[in-house]
């Protein structure tokens, strides 16, 4: 800005003269009018194209926006609808465990009328499984044993099982106390509701099982009668 400074507009037009200083001033006017239309033309162009991508980035998140929020909607109801199906799941199941344990009940009431040697004071073998190991020949079996009385007092005593089959081409038997280490504290049960025994054996090489016969065992107590209870079930894995 120092050449500003060092011009002297007096000597410019005494030596350009009235006219032609009048002249250069409205010629530099007319360049900087010029200038600055041209300048504000391109500004203002440059800032309508910059308008109008904004307002297409604008127009396309408003969309994606609705897009979402159609989303979770549709997310939301599918969601009620399920909360919907498991409550009636829940309430069905629920329905049906009653009734299971009604049928449970006539069918109780029913052995011990038609079959009492299936149960010994209200207790019953509620279910004998038998599963398959990794290792061969090797399994695993588990008992369940319920209390079906309304006033119950706790059970105490037992379990044998005994498998029959073929060993050579010959009718076999085998206790499970001969093909398994557990102790008969082990298969022992002492309980007021239900519990469960559970334990491993290995059947030997050559033998082929058919059915496994499981007794329950009740000794003369203080409060209960010397009583036993024997199931069959046929030889059947899981696993």
């Amino acid at each position: 800005m120092n050449w500003l400074a060092k011009i002297n507009l007096n000597k410019v037009v005494e030596g350009l003269g009235p006219f032609r200083s009048a002249l250069l001033l409205l010629t530099i006017v007319v360049v900087c009018l010029y200038s600055g239309y041209r300048m504000g033309n391109f500004y203002h162009e440059y800032q309508m194209d910059t308008l109008s991508l904004q307002n297409k980035r604008l127009a396309v998140f408003y969309q994606h926006e609705e897009e979402q929020v159609r989303r979770i909607h549709i997310l939301e109801t599918e969601l009620a609808v399920e909360r919907l199906s498991s409550q009636r799941s829940l309430k069905l199941l629920a329905e049906m465990e009653k009734q299971h344990y009604q049928v449970k009940k006539e069918l109780a009431f029913y052995e011990k009328v038609m079959a009492p040697e299936k149960q010994a004071d209200g207790l019953v073998i509620d279910n004998f499984t038998i599963a398959a190991t990794q290792s061969p020949r090797h399994f695993r079996f588990q008992v369940t044993l319920v209390q079906q009385l309304l006033k119950k007092r706790y059970a105490k005593g037992y379990v044998e099982l005994a498998f029959t089959g073929s060993l050579a081409d010959k009718p076999h038997k085998l206790a499970l106390t001969k093909i398994s280490s557990l102790s008969k504290k082990e298969l022992s049960f002492n309980f007021k509701y239900f519990q469960i025994i559970e334990g491993e054996f290995t059947l030997p090489e050559g033998f082929t099982p058919e059915n496994i016969k499981v007794s329950v065992i009740l000794p003369k107590g203080k409060w209960q009668k010397h009583r036993r209870v024997n199931e069959s079930y046929p030889w059947k894995t899981t696993g």
